[in-house]
């Protein structure tokens, strides 16, 4: 069967042909160019003459005619692209359209790549730096390299105090001020490890989540009741979903984040809880069948001790409606020293039963360092799923380079960015820190087409459960019912609909009798 062009490439043709004169050295190399493609066997040279020749023609030199190119010539190597290409690409797909998309969706990301690293490093790219940091306060906590190292030794040298987060920060006199003041009706904790990864700059991102500004105890406002209050069937459950419920193991953490949903909560002091508190709760969820998926969280799961995460999963796992446990940690961001051998082993043996998805909150590509990499790469071999659920918050991930390079650096560490959550409005302790719903929308719908699909979370508001918060890309039809969608990168597509009426009503499937009497 006789080649034949196809739109693409009859519009290639006609955009490089015309009229002009070229010098003999821009003859010569197209030339020589088109004597490559002839004698080559790929399609990579063929490629390179039919862009030069576009090239050549966009920046307002001569078609093809003037280098002593034919069309026919050039038809033969259309006719040879296709011939070789795997999947019958005609060279005007590729060069008329397809390197063209390349180009417009690389000028979409410039900015974004050069300017991530600068504007929100990771912790990776911070190591060197971090670990100056860790020898600071090692030496004024006057830890050793085992306390350093261990889960108990950054616990019991955590910084909790204004007079030690000066020692190992040396922030404005102001700043310690405004610390004390608020650490007398607020907990700080931050553990040594999270401290090394602030850096010394205006408004650092792992400084604002830890440490307590004035606008804590300054703001003023009707704090509303803590979701339990009105979402806990019985102790240490709260449930907003017919088939999920969270079960609040601790309320303890390794760090106090200042954004705390839970705030209320944790309390003057940490607090274990006592089995029969346990049993009450495991109780209630064997008694709803409807419950398939269980949250441990606090505080952090990851604060309870080895033996009783082991004996609360266990008992989750001898439950039969119970298909999927979730345990919800800030410690391998806060804490990685945490993630030993035993936890390990503990997670892979209640997986083996029924799914663990660990979901963590990571806020910054800061928080990823080699160690908490490393935390999160070894979690992600024994359990099904490792999510991050991270908190939309003023000035440390509400822009686009910093939630872009904050998505895309957790993925590279093995987690799957899986939701993006409004600051809640419920905490008035915390309203400096909020950031408008069209800003996050903005910042989230820019990452289709632009970043891994996989990278890209969903947007949430916590109000009485999880409301997402995405705007809507249909924008109407046609009389004919096409789709009219909105490309979140920009530009509309007609998208032909399903016929609705012959969705309903139309049973004249190739198979609909099979089977029937």
């Amino acid at each position: 069967m006789a080649f034949q062009l196809d739109d693409f490439t009859t519009d290639l043709l006609e955009q490089i042909s015309g009229n002009g004169t070229a010098t003999e050295a821009d003859s010569a190399n197209m030339q020589q160019l088109y004597a490559d493609a002839q004698n080559s066997e790929g399609t990579a040279p063929i490629v390179a003459l039919f862009h030069a020749l576009k090239d050549a023609k966009t920046a307002g030199g001569p078609g093809y005619e003037a280098y002593g190119l034919t069309r026919e010539g050039l038809v033969e190597l259309c006719a040879k692209h296709v011939e070789i290409d795997e999947h019958s690409v005609t060279i005007g797909g590729r060069v008329g359209r397809a390197l063209e998309i390349i180009t417009d969706a690389g000028l979409r990301v410039q900015d974004y790549l050069a300017r991530k690293d600068v504007e929100a490093p990771s912790g990776i790219q911070l190591w060197d730096t971090i670990l100056e940091n860790q020898a600071r306060i090692k030496s004024v906590l006057g830890m050793t390299d085992d306390d350093w190292n261990s889960f108990p030794g950054q616990l019991n040298n955590c910084i909790d105090t204004a007079e030690t987060l000066q020692k190992c920060l040396n922030l404005p006199d102001d700043c310690i001020q405004d610390v004390a003041r608020i650490t007398q009706k607020y907990r700080m904790r931050m553990t040594p490890y999270y401290a090394s990864l602030i850096q010394p700059v205006p408004n650092d991102p792992v400084l604002l989540q830890a440490v307590p500004t004035a606008e804590m105890v300054d703001t003023v406002g009707k704090e509303i009741p803590p979701v339990a209050s009105d979402h806990s069937p019985v102790r240490l459950v709260d449930q907003f979903y017919p088939r999920v419920v969270a079960l609040k193991s601790t309320n303890i953490c390794a760090m106090y984040c200042t954004h705390c949903l839970r705030i209320a909560h944790i309390g003057g002091s940490d607090r274990t809880f006592s089995k029969q508190a346990y049993q009450e709760a495991l109780d209630y969820i064997a008694s709803k069948p409807a419950i398939r998926d269980v949250l441990i969280t606090g505080g952090d799961a990851f604060m309870l001790s080895n033996s009783s995460l082991r004996w609360l999963l266990g008992k989750l796992d001898d439950i039969d409606h119970i298909k999927m446990k979730r345990l919800g940690t800030r410690v391998p961001v806060t804490t990685p020293q945490r993630i030993d051998s035993e936890l390990l082993d503990i997670l892979e043996e209640s997986n083996d039963r029924n799914p663990v998805r660990v979901v963590t909150q990571i806020n910054t590509a800061q928080e990823i360092t080699p160690v908490s990499r490393q935390a999160f790469k070894d979690i992600s071999k024994r359990v099904f799923a490792v999510l991050n659920q991270a908190v939309l918050l003023r000035g440390i991930n509400d822009s686009k380079v910093k939630m872009w390079h904050l998505c895309e650096t957790i993925q590279e560490a093995y987690v799957r960015p899986y939701y993006i959550f409004n600051c809640s409005y419920r905490n008035p302790q915390y309203y400096h820190m909020r950031v408008p719903i069209q800003k996050g929308r903005d910042i989230v719908e820019g990452m289709y087409g632009n970043i891994s699909g996989d990278a890209i979370p969903r947007y949430i508001a916590a109000a009485g459960g999880k409301i997402p918060l995405h705007r809507d890309n249909v924008r109407g039809y046609d009389e004919d019912g096409t789709a009219i969608l909105e490309k979140p990168w920009g530009g509309e597509v007609h998208y032909p609909n399903a016929d609705h009426e012959k969705y309903i009503n139309d049973d004249d499937f190739a198979f609909n009798k099979y089977g029937k009497k």
